[in-house]
């Protein structure tokens, strides 16, 4: 699979002023056309899908202004800051990490790497025994971090640095660096559209086979997005539903890899799963289908908090929503960009018009209710 930016490149000063051409002036972004299509819009070629979404009333990743800043004009980091960092995506984070490391040789980052929940746990724990050992955290599940910020009422971010993200995704103590859009992946050979119901709560009445993966986080904030919107009863009978027809895998790519081997007709994941397949298998025998304004069409985020007042840590989630990191991880990582003024990469197709449901990110922190109710169920 090739990724085409390379780390070496990432802040590199020609970089720079090739951001400065892709993205054109805010005028120029709000201009280009933007592609309303129908309820549901699918791949329709092999090439992976543009993630320039627009969402009516939800999600407008073409916003105007204020954009987002490039390295060149950060502040360069000095000092020691220690990051918590969730697992998470294939280590592209660990590849923005050195870069910012090789942009600011005086500054000392150490990091500790684990699973999210497990380190928003830790987090807390810490901090009621009188110990603050992390400066950052970097989570790949924004329910983690309203976890730890809930716990730990971390100080309010600089407004400029808040005003930089798309004014659905800005929050007091936090800031969402990608995004992410809960999918239905499909294969075009086994199914048509036609048969995928709008609603996820109408699967388990179709004759569709399934596949799954209950254990992995995203598909867990999925069921707590799900639980926030239909309550816990109609939820408990939803899981028991599915986990009787439906396939299970160890994570999100295998449902994805199931889903184009023809295994299952469909299956829950993430939208970048399918645009990566499909980045380095153009014939790949999977396309993407949405429901509408429910837990599965979610737009979850990756999230950073500052745990301390240094200077330093806000400087360091600057650079997080930089030009530079924002385009990598659109392009590299196939995730969406969060902040202003960001160019979608090039040779790609919109993704559909999604409405996505109406669940403050935040909420999603509640995770312990799912994990009983899962656990209850027996999918856990």
């Amino acid at each position: 699979m090739s990724w085409g930016i390379t780390l070496g490149t990432l802040f590199s000063p020609k970089r720079v002023a090739s951001m400065k051409t892709e993205t054109g002036s805010s005028t120029e972004l709000a201009s280009q056309p933007s592609q309303m299509l129908r309820r549901r819009t699918f791949l329709r070629s092999a090439v992976p899908l543009s993630l320039g979404i627009t969402v009516p009333g939800s999600l407008s990743l073409f916003a105007a202004k204020p954009r987002a800043a490039s390295v060149s004009e950060l502040p360069a980091l000095e000092g020691e800051l220690t990051l918590y960092l969730g697992r998470g995506e294939g280590g592209l984070y660990e590849n923005v990490l050195r870069a910012i490391e090789e942009r600011n040789p005086k500054l000392k980052l150490g990091i500790r790497r684990g699973p999210t929940a497990a380190l928003a746990n830790a987090i807390v724990a810490e901090r009621k025994a009188g110990i603050r050992k992390a400066d950052l955290f970097w989570a790949v599940d924004a329910g983690a971090i309203g976890m730890v910020a809930d716990a730990l009422e971390p100080t309010p971010l600089p407004a400029d640095l808040v005003n930089q993200l798309k004014p659905e995704f800005r929050y007091r103590t936090w800031a969402p660096v990608t995004g992410r859009v809960r999918t239905l992946p499909y294969n075009p050979k086994l199914v048509g559209p036609e048969a995928i119901p709008n609603s996820v709560m109408a699967l388990p009445d179709t004759d569709l086979r399934i596949g799954w993966a209950p254990a992995y986080a995203s598909f867990q904030s999925f069921v707590t997005a799900m639980r926030l919107l239909v309550g816990e009863k109609d939820t408990k009978e939803w899981l028991r539903a599915i986990d009787a027809k439906a396939k299970r895998y160890a994570g999100e790519l295998g449902v994805v890899l199931g889903v184009e081997r023809a295994e299952v007709d469909l299956g829950f994941a993430n939208h970048y799963y399918t645009l990566r397949l499909k980045s380095g298998k153009k014939d790949a025998s999977v396309q993407l289908a949405f429901t509408d304004a429910d837990a599965g069409c979610l737009v979850n985020a990756s999230g950073i908090v500052a745990l301390s007042a240094s200077p330093v840590a806000v400087d360091f989630i600057r650079y997080l929503l930089s030009q530079e990191v924002q385009d990598y991880l659109a392009r590299e990582a196939f995730e969406l960009p969060l902040v202003t003024g960001v160019q979608a990469p090039d040779g790609l197709e919109q993704l559909a018009a999604v409405q996505t449901p109406a669940v403050d990110l935040t909420q999603l922190a509640d995770l312990r209710p799912t994990l009983d109710l899962m656990r209850s169920v027996g999918v856990l």
